[in-house]
């Protein structure tokens, strides 16, 4: 499949980000740095000197107000919320992400009453109405600022995840072994939904698609690979594969244990892959990717609130070593929690800003230097 891989009428941010996925010797290795809601709440505008301070990572950033704590939305409100397909979202923290914690097909007698009430790809957004004209500005909008970055037709977890939120884990996995047959409508019916939405968002001129959904646990797929092609694959190549018929690139947020699958999310059409570090190991995940996808290599999350600084050095020393060359193919992804130290972030972003050789703000006219 032949991708546009011309620069015309992108800023900075997108032809950095362009050069990085088809290894065309971006000027700089492109970072995403995120602070989770809570993560805010705690430090408040603490973050705010942090970020002036590394203005190379912040070229942009809109300041904290230490009067008006920041307002969770969506999945990070604390308390119970009902998503588009019945499942029932708990969280007792705001500012972290919840867990579903009521299935509504746990059990299968409830199917067929369940499906009248099967969400509209065309109006039902996943905790609310769905506005394509809205996501159709969004798409112009990037474009006219030259802004290269994915547009995500569908929530994080929409179709492995989906199917265990739906059943609950354990009534999913016995479903695959057993072969249940409601198991494949089930999957019918989430796939046309995901389809739909993703052909939408294509008719509506993205360049760049995105998806997001975590296929691995810490140290392994949760499934068999035997499993993995019968009842997952299928719900990529209705979606990333579709993008991929259009010549349109593809960026995959996933978290876990993945190695097993990367040949599989290639094939598929992933084009930018975001994994992590620690749960697929650099040399193992180096053997998967380096020269034949571009990666948004997750940092190590897990170790950044326990961490001495020179760990955080030979951590990024170490990422360097194993994927960096002038060609392109990385970009790094931080995300920052509450339990990460001011001062181990301070030192991670100096550390990040002279290692991936980031521009001084006013040599591209303040672009962003990441994907979002």
């Amino acid at each position: 499949m032949q991708y546009d891989v011309s620069y015309d009428g992108l800023s900075p941010q997108g032809e950095v980000i362009k050069r990085m996925m088809y290894y065309d010797y971006p000027r700089w290795v492109p970072v995403q740095v995120s602070f989770l809601p809570a993560c805010v709440n705690r430090y408040k505008t603490a973050l705010n000197v942090l970020m002036a301070k590394h203005n190379k990572l912040f070229p942009q950033f809109e300041k904290i107000d230490e009067t008006h704590p920041i307002e969770y939305k969506d999945f990070y409100v604390e308390g119970e919320v009902t998503d588009c397909w019945g499942c029932v979202w708990k969280n007792l923290h705001g500012g972290m992400v919840g867990k579903v914690a009521g299935h509504p097909l746990e059990n299968w007698n409830n199917f067929e009453e369940w499906k009248k009430h099967i969400p509209n790809p065309e109006t039902d957004g996943i905790l609310g109405p769905r506005n394509w004209q809205d996501i159709a500005k969004e798409i112009q909008n990037k474009k006219q600022q030259g802004i290269f970055s994915p547009d995500f037709p569908l929530p994080h977890g929409f179709h492995f995840m989906l199917l265990w939120d739906l059943r609950g884990f354990e009534n999913f996995m016995l479903d695959m072994l057993l072969e249940e047959p409601c198991l494949i409508e089930l999957m019918n019916i989430i796939m046309k939904y995901n389809n739909y939405s993703v052909k939408k968002i294509l008719d509506l001129g993205t360049s760049f698609l995105g998806l997001a959904e975590d296929l691995g646990i810490q140290n392994s797929l949760p499934i068999s690979k035997e499993l993995w092609d019968k009842y997952v694959r299928p719900g990529y190549e209705v979606t990333a594969g579709e993008a991929k018929k259009r010549g349109i690139p593809v960026y995959l947020h996933t978290d876990g244990h993945i190695l097993p699958i990367i040949p599989d999310l290639i094939d598929i059409g992933i084009t930018l892959l975001n994994p992590q570090s620690r749960a697929n190991g650099l040399q193992p995940l180096r053997e998967q990717v380096f020269r034949k996808i571009a990666i948004n290599l997750d940092l190590d999350r897990q170790l950044f609130p326990v961490a001495e600084k020179k760990d955080i050095k030979n951590h990024v020393h170490e990422v360097f070593n194993t994927f960096y060359i002038p060609e392109g193919g990385l970009m790094l992804n931080i995300e920052i929690n509450e339990d990460v130290p001011l001062d181990i972030m301070d030192y991670l972003f100096s550390i990040v800003e002279d290692y991936c050789s980031l521009p001084n703000p006013e040599d591209t006219n303040f672009s962003k230097i990441g994907l979002f």
